[in-house]
């Protein structure tokens, strides 16, 4: 079976030279790296040269179309039989192609997905956007801890793909945000079968500021009612989570914030009405407080795994940040993405046109 690496970029020429010195660093080569460049203002040519002698590389430069049809671009490029798929900002451990290999020949399947985590060199932000989007107590794991899932959803940092199954569902659709989870519903329509496979994995550094990761957890969020409504057989009561978590954190946010005006009428009235009053009244202040206990409890329950797992506070710290924002963003960009679409019942592509680009 021959492999064939598809990398879509663009700029990110240093994060690049890191993609390919990993494959380099390979125990088993790819049969073939194919890089698609859409349309960088940096030079990747320059970056491409330097390994040309190490690796078999094709390098293409085309306008910007965004990733989904540049990966379109590359597999009808590829000459392998088995295409695999990896962001740009991702390092391939050095028996990632190994990993794969065993794995197809072990249970070959038509689509596979892999987990992403964060590498030791990363900085602490980086790590701790990585925690809020693999760990258990945020994503519930499915992202990048789950070990036996035979019915997965693989993502475009780290896909393969069999080039018969990409090119029989048409490979990537238009759109540009969901176009991973999109395609891999639209395989199993088709009767396709993927797989998660736990010892196939990348090191992804992923956005690296709190306004682009909030950005595009929001995407996400905005994303999944649209995919809902394209494939309608596979929605799930699981999908409201972080919206129900954004509500339940402002109601328990406005309910505390009251229990403070609250407890100042009650010592007025209790001076009228007497103790019994106040006993009673003090206890329902009480209750007002407790649903804000339940995300603290939850918030320090991150900040303690978190710290240990990365054997850091300050990324603990931070990933109760980017756990917050990431399932509030999120929350909020489906509660949004739900309303236009199922309530106003307006078209996704007139709702949120920038979610999609024209198919070349």
């Amino acid at each position: 079976m021959q492999l064939s690496v598809i990398i879509a970029v663009y700029n990110r020429s240093d994060e690049l030279t890191e993609l390919l010195q990993s494959f380099c660093e390979q125990t088993v080569k790819p049969h073939e790296i194919v890089i698609v460049d859409d349309g960088s203002q940096e030079d990747l040519q320059k970056v491409v040269d330097k390994f040309q002698t190490k690796l078999n590389l094709q390098y293409h430069y085309k306008s910007n179309s965004g990733p989904g049809l540049s990966r379109n671009f590359g597999a009808k490029k590829a000459t392998g039989t088995y295409l695999l798929f990896i962001d740009s900002d991702c390092i391939a451990p050095k028996n990632y192609i190994e990993n794969v290999q065993h794995e197809l020949a072990t249970h070959f399947v038509d689509a596979f997905g892999g987990a992403d985590m964060a590498h030791e060199s990363f900085n602490a932000m980086q790590k701790a956007i990585s925690y809020a989007m693999t760990s258990v107590l945020t994503t519930g794991g499915i992202r990048g801890k789950q070990k036996a899932v035979t019915k997965f959803q693989p993502r475009s940092f780290n896909m393969g793909i069999s080039k018969k199954a990409f090119e029989s569902v048409g490979g990537f659709s238009e759109m540009r945000i969901g176009e991973d989870p999109d395609l891999s519903l639209s395989l199993w329509e088709n009767g396709f079968t993927t797989r998660f496979f736990p010892s196939v994995n990348v090191y992804h550094k992923r956005r690296s500021t709190l306004k682009s990761f909030a950005k595009q957890v929001y995407q996400f969020g905005v994303a999944r009612p649209i995919l809902n409504k394209r494939h309608p057989k596979y929605t799930k009561w699981i999908f409201w989570f972080p919206s129900v978590f954004l509500l339940g954190l402002v109601v328990s946010l406005v309910l505390f914030i009251i229990s403070f005006f609250f407890s100042h009428s009650v010592c007025i009235l209790s001076n009228q009405f007497g103790s019994l009053w106040l006993r009673i009244n003090l206890s329902l202040n009480f209750l007002y407080k407790i649903p804000i206990f339940f995300y603290i409890l939850y918030f320090l329950a991150i900040l303690v795994h978190s710290s240990l797992q990365n054997r850091s506070f300050t990324v603990g710290l931070l990933s109760v940040v980017t756990s917050a924002m990431q399932l509030c963003n999120y929350g909020y960009g489906f509660l949004k993405s739900f309303f236009k679409i199922n309530v106003v019942e307006i078209a996704p592509e007139k709702a949120f046109p920038t979610h999609f680009y024209t198919k070349m």
